[in-house]
């Protein structure tokens, strides 16, 4: 049994297994997440275009937190490890992971790079993804929530364009508000294209330039902290 007879010769019957790459990757991210409720650790997974604003919000984000939290940052990039020296000169845990032309992380990358961080005592952690709307949308990584984060210099048209990424988020921060005067971009118009794809998106102005808003996003960080050691 098993086998089949060609010209004479039996030849084993191949019958190949095919494991999608996002049901793999699925399994690693839920790993992830098992570890980061065993740690009480809030894990965030940050994504937006490059140039957004991601790197200079989280070292906002850190300056405000550092003295009462205990934060990690993991940075996804193509090259270079820059992102990840900017963020360790504000004293907090940083590694960097360079995917050589990958568009995205995936849960396996953030699994290794977890082995190089402290965990004990972390509070936050933070997945700075690859700058890009479409591929960091499709792959899980063990986060809590999805923090989507678009410029309005980029303007009002990103939601219509990219929506998946809108659809899974948690969290929409509108970020370099203080460039609204200067610029072409209805913040109305991307709060209607992202509910109509996400009722239930938490929408937030910021700055991470002049420091507007930023106290509303660190009160939406410290609620999601604290349900995730309550249990919730």
């Amino acid at each position: 049994m098993g086998r089949h007879s060609l010209k004479g010769k039996e030849k084993p019957l191949n019958i190949p297994i095919v494991r999608k790459v996002l049901e793999v990757n699925e399994r690693i991210a839920e790993e992830n997440r098992r570890l980061f409720d065993e740690k009480r650790i809030l894990v965030l997974n940050m994504m937006s275009s490059p140039g957004a604003g991601k790197t200079t919000l989280l070292e906002k984000t850190i300056d405000r937190l550092k003295d009462r939290w205990r934060v990690g940052v993991v940075e996804g990039d193509l090259q270079t490890t820059a992102d990840a020296e900017r963020i360790a000169r504000h004293g907090v845990q940083a590694v960097q992971i360079n995917t050589e032309g990958g568009c995205h992380l995936d849960g396996n990358m953030v699994r290794a790079a977890l082995d190089k961080m402290d965990l004990e005592g972390l509070d936050l952690l933070v997945i700075e993804n690859v700058g890009n709307l479409v591929c960091p949308a499709e792959f899980e990584l063990g986060e809590h929530a999805k923090v989507v984060i678009l410029s309005v210099t980029e303007g009002d048209d990103k939601p219509a364009k990219y929506p998946t990424v809108f659809r899974i988020a948690d969290v929409l921060l509108v970020n370099k508000i203080d460039l609204l005067p200067y610029i072409k971009c209805d913040v109305e118009v991307i709060r209607e294209t992202s509910r109509q794809v996400n009722p239930d998106l938490r929408i937030l102005e910021v700055s991470a330039s002049t420091g507007e808003g930023l106290e509303t996003w660190i009160e939406w960080l410290e609620e999601r902290l604290s349900r995730l050691r309550r249990g919730d």
